[in-house]
């Protein structure tokens, strides 16, 4: 099962219960954290899916175990989109056809629901303690979903004297090409 940082009982709720219960355990994560409802109603996939587009969150996926659904949500943040800072940047386009490591730097749920093949996984969260699984003398293409957390981890890294950095814009949420899921 995918790691959570909070799990909402919402089964045996119908529509729109599900929902609303999730409106409230979300308010009480930190911006990031990985919320799952565990739901009955089949209708919950879709709605949870739609609730969360509208109001800024992200909606990870959904696995399914017996009758219960399991929903993985990432709470966001209504905060403007940051600035990427980040001097060196390649496009998603581009990453096929280089050599070097990409750099996943999202959070183990965003990761488990879909990545490049052969990307590795340290959350940003984790990667100033875990600079030593990574090469120096290698190409780092570092990825997120949308490219801010991306642009903050690229930072910190050529910060910490890694010199062949470079950022993936957009990210993962336009990425159209095969993935690898962990579910």
């Amino acid at each position: 099962m995918i790691q959570a940082n909070e799990q909402l009982d919402a089964k045996g709720l119908a529509c729109p219960m599900p929902v609303v219960k999730t409106k409230k355990a979300i308010n009480d994560l930190e911006e990031g954290q990985v919320l799952e409802v565990q739901a009955t109603d089949r209708g919950s996939k879709a709605d949870l899916a739609a609730w969360t587009n509208t109001v800024g969150h992200q909606y990870l996926g959904t696995v399914e175990e017996g009758d219960v659904l399991y929903h993985y949500i990432r709470k966001g943040s209504n905060e403007p989109e940051v600035k990427k800072t980040f001097e060196h940047t390649v496009s998603l386009d581009e990453i096929e056809s280089r050599d070097g490591l990409i750099l996943d730097v999202r959070e183990e749920a965003e990761y488990a629901f879909g990545h490049i093949d052969g990307a590795k996984s340290i959350p940003m969260g984790e990667l100033e303690s875990r600079l030593e699984e990574l090469d120096k003398n290698e190409e780092i293409y570092v990825i997120c979903r949308t490219g801010n957390r991306s642009n903050l981890a690229a930072q910190l890294l050529a910060k910490n004297d890694f010199t062949k950095v470079y950022n993936v814009l957009p990210g993962m949420n336009e990425w159209n090409g095969n993935i690898t899921k962990e579910i």
